[in-house]
């Protein structure tokens, strides 16, 4: 009785950490979104291209903290989307070139020749292990090399395994030392600890993640000359017509002219942020604070699409969505969770909203959610 008391004290604080640092880091990102689609001072392209960076390190560290004690017990979910592989793997490396360019790092991609386009897996594990891997390597290397590979090692009907290999010339790891840096909070040695950093958890938990895929993580190792990370994963067929990526923000220009929406959220900031994001947009918006501010106009005027915080004072979200579909059951309603636990998803699905935005999310990762929507 005691223990399950514990278990749930600690998922309800971590679900409201989830929540307190997830809003105001969706602010951060957001904004910086804004900025860069502005015009800005030929001098100022390096500072915003540095606090996107950490700010992208910042969460994913958040992500390892807060996901480590559900991936201990087991509590993870693999939901497989279908999306571009090469795609996935040029953003990883995107988002870990200024660290590499600040340390001197050649960072490089190489694909096999009969790689897929198109598959099918949980495509924000996959991104989780393959980041902790390559941010690894980027930090423990010096003027050296960093390079990701991806090959087919073979497929069945309805299946492909793809092989992933991170490879750096950095400082390497010690044999008496390998087994440890998979611990939960360990770093190979403590000086490692001081000049480096790190939670000490991205290891462990890509060990987690992979094994509850059916895979594992392997080393290669020899100090002073470098390290080689290595996984295998069972990937599902797309047999769908290879359309362009749904990342496509940059090479589409977007429009939602004529569409009226409905923005819930308590916070000023997030409220400035995602009000800019749908302006840009050319869309209509009304601003409510609140769930019962929302129903109320949501029974007075005509949406075409309403964003829901959950967390709101007065009525929350969950609340809101069950009494508009009381009156209409066809609005489309998409979730804005700064939770990411499963359960949450859960209720999301059940409580009649139709998608869920996690936050902090990027303006992309909107639009493609809105559009499904419409």
């Amino acid at each position: 009785m005691v223990a399950e008391h514990s278990a749930k004290a600690k998922s309800n604080f971590l679900s409201v950490m989830s929540h307190e640092i997830r809003s105001p880091l969706n602010a951060i990102i957001g904004f910086i979104h804004l900025l860069s689609s502005e015009e800005y001072l030929p001098e100022q392209e390096e500072y915003i291209h540095a606090i996107n960076v950490s700010s992208a390190n910042l969460l994913s560290l958040i992500n390892d903290i807060l996901d480590f004690s559900r991936i201990d017990e087991g509590r993870i979910e693999f939901n497989a989307t279908r999306f571009d592989l090469r795609d996935l793997v040029e953003k990883i490396k995107v988002s870990n070139s200024f660290a590499a360019n600040e340390r001197g790092n050649e960072l490089s991609v190489v694909y096999g020749s009969d790689l897929p386009g198109f598959v099918k897996c949980d495509e924000v594990r996959l991104t989780q292990i393959l980041n902790n891997l390559v941010s690894n390597a980027v930090k423990f290397t010096h003027r050296g090399k960093v390079t990701i590979e991806v090959t087919k090692l073979g497929e069945t009907l309805h299946t492909q395994m793809i092989h992933f290999v991170v490879r750096d010339t950095g400082i390497g790891i010690a044999s008496q030392s390998q087994d440890r840096i998979f611990e939960r909070f360990t770093q190979a040695n403590s000086d490692i600890d001081r000049r480096y950093g790190g939670s000490g958890l991205g290891l462990a938990i890509v060990k987690k993640l992979l094994q509850m895929q059916g895979s594992d993580i392997h080393l290669e190792s020899e100090l002073g000359n470098g390290s080689v990370f290595s996984f295998s994963l069972a990937v599902q067929k797309d047999h769908q017509q290879e359309l362009a990526s749904e990342h496509f923000l940059e090479e589409v220009h977007v429009d939602l002219t004529g569409i009226h929406i409905l923005l819930v959220e308590d916070m000023p900031f997030n409220q400035m942020m995602a009000n800019a994001i749908l302006k840009q947009w050319n869309a209509s918006v009304d601003i409510a604070d609140n769930g019962r501010v929302a129903v109320d106009l949501c029974r007075q005027k005509k949406y075409d699409l309403v964003l829901m915080d959950l967390q709101m004072p007065v009525m929350d979200g969950i609340s809101a969505v069950k009494e508009i579909r009381c009156f209409d059951r066809d609005l489309p309603v998409i979730a804005l969770t700064a939770s990411a636990s499963v359960e949450m998803q859960e209720e999301i699905r059940q409580s009649g909203f139709n998608e869920y935005v996690s936050k902090p999310f990027t303006p992309s990762n909107l639009y493609i959610k809105i559009k499904k929507c419409l």
